[in-house]
C-alpha cells in the first residue's frame, strides 16, 4: 500500500473515533490536525481541540481511540497520535508513546475509571439518539399521541440514518438491536411505563438538545482558535441527515 492510499485508509478509520462528549467524529469535528504515513507503514496523527483545558481525560480518550484505530489497520507497522496545544499534551503524548493507559499516565490524578467515564457518554448519545427517532415520528404524524411511543418497535422505524444512529448506540450499550424490541427504552433496555413516557422525552430531548448545542460550541471555538479548521469540519451528519438541527428542539 502506497503511502497516500495508507493515509486515505487512516483517515477513514479516525472517522470511526467520537468525541465522548459531542458524539461526532473526530474527523467531522475539525480535530485531525494532520495525518501522515510512510513508505514502511509508520503512520502519524496530530490532534487539536477546541481549546488548550479541555478535561484531560476526555482529550486522553479521543487520542488513545485514534491511536487504537490507526495500529489496528493492515498495513500499519507502528502508529502515533500526538495531541497538540493541550496544557496536558506533555504528559499525554509520553503516556499513548508508552502505551501506559490512562491510570499510567495520570497515575493518583486518574480517579475516575475511564471505562465507566465512556459508557456515561454512550448512555447519553442513546438517549438523544432515541428522541431524534421518535421525535421524527411524532412530527410525521400528528395523530400519533406520546403516550403511543411505547407500542414502537425498531421495526417500526424507517430507514433513515437516525435510525442507523440509534442501532448502532444500543449496540454499544449492549441493548437488544431486534426489530420486535420497543425504541423507547432505559440504559437497560426496560420499556417505560406509558405514563412516564412524557417526562422520559423531555428528559432525553434535553440530553439530545444539550450535545448539539455543545458540538456546536466547540466548533466555533475551535475555529476561532484555528482559523483554517472552517474547512476541516464538516455538518453533524446524523443531525443533517434528516433536517435542521433544531426541527426536533421544541
Amino acid at each position: 500500500m502506497s503511502p497516500e492510499e495508507l493515509e486515505r485508509v487512516a483517515r477513514a478509520a479516525l472517522g470511526e473515533v467520537l468525541d465522548p462528549e459531542l458524539d461526532e467524529p473526530i474527523t467531522d469535528l475539525g480535530f485531525v490536525r494532520s495525518l501522515d504515513a510512510t513508505a514502511d507503514g509508520v503512520v502519524t496523527a496530530h490532534l487539536r481541540l477546541p481549546t488548550s483545558f479541555c478535561a484531560p481525560n476526555f482529550a486522553y480518550l479521543m487520542a488513545s481511540d485514534a491511536k487504537d484505530v490507526l495500529s489496528a489497520l493492515p498495513g500499519v507497522a507502528a502508529a502515533e497520535v500526538l495531541l497538540d496545544d493541550h496544557h496536558d499534551s506533555e504528559l499525554i503524548n509520553r503516556g499513548l508513546r508508552a502505551d501506559a493507559g490512562y491510570r499510567g499516565t495520570f497515575g493518583d490524578e486518574a480517579e475516575e475509571d475511564l471505562e465507566e467515564l465512556r459508557r456515561t457518554f454512550r448512555r447519553k448519545a442513546h438517549a438523544a439518539a432515541m428522541e431524534r427517532c421518535l421525535g421524527l415520528l411524532l412530527k410525521a404524524d400528528p395523530a400519533l399521541a406520546e403516550e403511543d411511543l411505547v407500542g414502537v418497535t425498531i421495526a417500526d422505524l424507517p430507514a433513515t440514518p437516525a435510525t442507523r444512529s440509534l442501532l448502532e448506540r444500543r449496540a454499544d450499550l449492549g441493548l437488544s438491536t431486534d426489530p420486535s424490541s420497543p425504541v423507547l427504552v432505559d440504559d437497560r433496555g426496560r420499556p417505560h411505563p406509558r405514563d412516564e413516557v412524557p417526562f422520559r422525552l423531555r428528559f432525553a430531548r434535553a440530553v439530545r438538545i444539550s450535545i448539539e448545542g455543545n458540538a456546536h460550541f466547540c466548533r466555533g471555538l475551535l475555529r476561532t482558535r484555528y482559523p483554517e479548521t472552517a474547512a476541516d469540519q464538516t455538518p453533524r451528519a446524523r443531525a443533517a441527515a434528516h433536517g435542521q438541527i433544531e426541527e426536533n428542539a421544541s
